[in-house]
């Protein structure tokens, strides 16, 4: 029997029915997914969410998606959200080893297949989660197409930062370091210190707002910067990724032109190299494709609902 966990509602304003539950990857680590069903769904999308999020942030994604004829899954990874951190401190983005979010995948596939959802199963994957998800469909994962927005395919940094980037991340690990917050980043959640005049996530006041009281209502959910091993294992796992040849699946990618998080040129060199696959560049939209403007948000799922017919 599966063990229910707690679902937000009062804050995730995702569509009726939404449940979540308490699952352990192989390895032990207790990890939280969550589901918000449609009625005669025509498929699932199986939603891999960025660095620093959790379920609740994407119940009005949630229910975009099920305007659409489709249920979605998704799940807080290892180290945030409500499933097991991964260091005392509860704040720091830490995670041994980023292939480890594979064991994560795995488990919400497990769920998926435990609670018989129905197919196809299209992957959505976020910035971190976009590099989690391109892993997981280099995998070979039962995924009937792939979807991106704004994925950490390469770290957003100047030329002069990255290889200081490396060094400092790589000696971390031998100094025993590696649980440091990386330079420059906070120990408190981005958007409840970040004003929203300079935040880098979203031109909308609106989703700017549904974020920041989520947060202020549930604090369990913050997280703060990454770690510096965190940092390290990134962006070897972006190397390494750069350097796989593409799946054979139909995907679509969206990257706004405002974008200050994720490094342009990496998804641009990767989509470039995948047969059939496209890029599409939003103007003016920054980080968080599914809490931008309503406008974005509408564009975002027409594209959504005409590439996922075609798969």
């Amino acid at each position: 029997m599966m063990e229910q966990a707690p679902l937000y509602s009062d804050v995730a304003d995702g569509p009726d029915g939404g449940r979540a539950w308490w699952r352990r990857a192989d390895d032990g680590v207790r990890l939280r997914v969550g589901h918000w069903p449609a009625p005669s769904a025509q498929g699932t999308v199986l939603l891999l969410t960025g660095r620093t999020e959790y379920i609740e942030k994407y119940g009005r994604a949630a229910r975009d998606l099920r305007s659409l004829g489709y249920g979605t899954l998704t799940m807080d990874w290892r180290g945030q959200g409500l499933s097991d951190r991964m260091l005392n401190d509860a704040m720091s983005g830490h995670v041994l080893h980023f292939t480890d979010y594979q064991r994560d995948v795995d488990v919400m596939l497990d769920h998926a297949r435990a609670l018989d959802l129905p197919r196809p199963w299209h992957m959505f994957g976020h910035s971190m989660g976009g590099a989690i998800g391109l892993r997981a469909v280099m995998r070979g994962l039962p995924f009937a197409s792939c979807a991106f927005s704004a994925p950490m395919w390469g770290i957003a940094m100047t030329a002069p930062l990255r290889p200081l980037a490396w060094a400092i991340s790589w000696a971390s690990r031998h100094l025993g370091l590696g649980h440091l917050y990386s330079p420059g980043t906070p120990r408190g959640s981005y958007v409840l210190t970040e004003p929203f005049p300079t935040n880098t996530l979203t031109r909308d006041p609106d989703m700017h707002a549904y974020m920041v009281s989520q947060l202020r209502a549930h604090p369990e959910l913050s997280l703060g910067g990454p770690s510096l091993h965190w940092l390290f294992e990134a962006l070897r796992e972006c190397r390494t990724l750069a350097a796989m040849p593409p799946p054979d699946l139909p995907c679509l990618t969206f990257i706004g032109s405002a974008e200050k998080i994720v490094a342009f040129p990496p998804i641009e060199a990767r989509i470039k190299d995948w047969p059939g696959a496209r890029l599409e560049r939003v103007e003016g939209a920054r980080h968080e494709f599914l809490m931008e403007t309503p406008a974005t948000r509408a564009h975002v799922m027409r594209e959504l609902a005409t590439f996922w017919a075609q798969c």
